[in-house]
């Protein structure tokens, strides 16, 4: 049955109102980090594993830039943020997962399943532990610099790093430590561990230092083209160092206020970035950096 009669020209019928373009944007690059996971799944029952890496990196970089190009142009929407944590779950989840088990863990039969299992499904628990604390409001204010554990961008990187030693030449890790290291780094997401988050560092830029910028992101951009395996490898190693400062950083501020003084000002690490990052954790809005479109 309908709520109006067919028959009757006069039956008000139910409008919708056009979406504006803005509120697509942002959507689109997501379906398209999406599609950039899957592909790398694709790729690597090819046995075709370095382009599901470049694959998988690309996501992250994709990931990075939808939510603020949403605030940007102003094209926040609840759809948009739900389906930033379904792209999250499947791009830096379920894809790092498979790549590794494609790659070596299936070596280890069940055992090597279970790992690849523990890791996609620690990916999920994260992001789920975050959509459920997103509006917790007991969280103190320092605490927007922080993600919870490793987020999610971050540990699908992360995970990867014993496949970018392989490739830089370095011979493969004994299964067993390949393992053991993507259970390592699944336990990382899910735990409790303070991670710096730089979503509180500043964005502008002072006039005479745009240039210097500009000159610097291209530079960092051809070292990832020229030499991806070594400045992912050395990423990696560098960002899994900073853990224990994000923290100390966090106990420290977290004594401040026990104690009632201001929470002193941290920066945020240098190694760490939204790629790496990554949307995780809490801040609001942790592993869909910010992004409420």
């Amino acid at each position: 049955m309908t709520p109006y009669d067919l028959r009757n020209p006069d039956a008000r019928r139910r409008r919708f109102r056009p979406i504006p373009v803005r509120m697509l944007v942002p959507n689109v690059i997501t379906l398209l980090a999406i599609c950039a996971g899957l592909t790398a799944i694709r790729l690597s029952i090819e046995g075709r594993m370095t382009l599901a890496v470049y694959a998988i990196v690309f996501a992250a970089a994709l990931d990075g830039i939808d939510g603020r190009i949403a605030r940007m142009i102003k094209g926040q929407s609840k759809f948009g943020a739900e389906l930033d944590s379904l792209a999250d779950f499947v791009n830096f989840g379920v894809a790092p997962g498979l790549m590794l088990y494609f790659w070596q863990l299936h070596e280890l039969g069940n055992a090597g399943w279970i790992a690849a299992m523990v890791f996609a499904i620690s990916g999920g628990l994260r992001l789920a532990r975050f959509n459920a604390t997103m509006d917790d409001p007991n969280k103190p204010a320092f605490a927007a610099n922080f993600f919870t554990g490793v987020p999610a961008p971050a540990g699908a990187i992360t995970v990867l790093l014993p496949i970018y030693m392989s490739f830089l030449g370095l011979g493969r890790w004994p299964v067993v430590v390949t393992a053991a290291y993507t259970l390592l780094i699944g336990f990382l997401m899910v735990s409790r561990l303070p991670v710096f988050s730089g979503k509180t560092v500043r964005m502008r830029v002072p006039p005479e230092l745009v240039l210097p910028v500009f000159v610097a992101v291209i530079f960092f951009i051809a070292l990832l083209i020229s030499y991806p395996w070594h400045i992912l490898s050395a990423g990696t190693v560098l960002y899994l160092l900073s853990l224990p400062l994000g923290w100390k950083s966090y106990q420290k501020q977290a004594r401040a206020v026990e104690a009632g003084a201001p929470a002193p000002t941290e920066a945020a690490s240098p190694v760490t970035s939204q790629a790496m990052a990554p949307n995780v954790p809490e801040a609001p809005h942790d592993d869909r950096p910010e992004r409420l479109h």
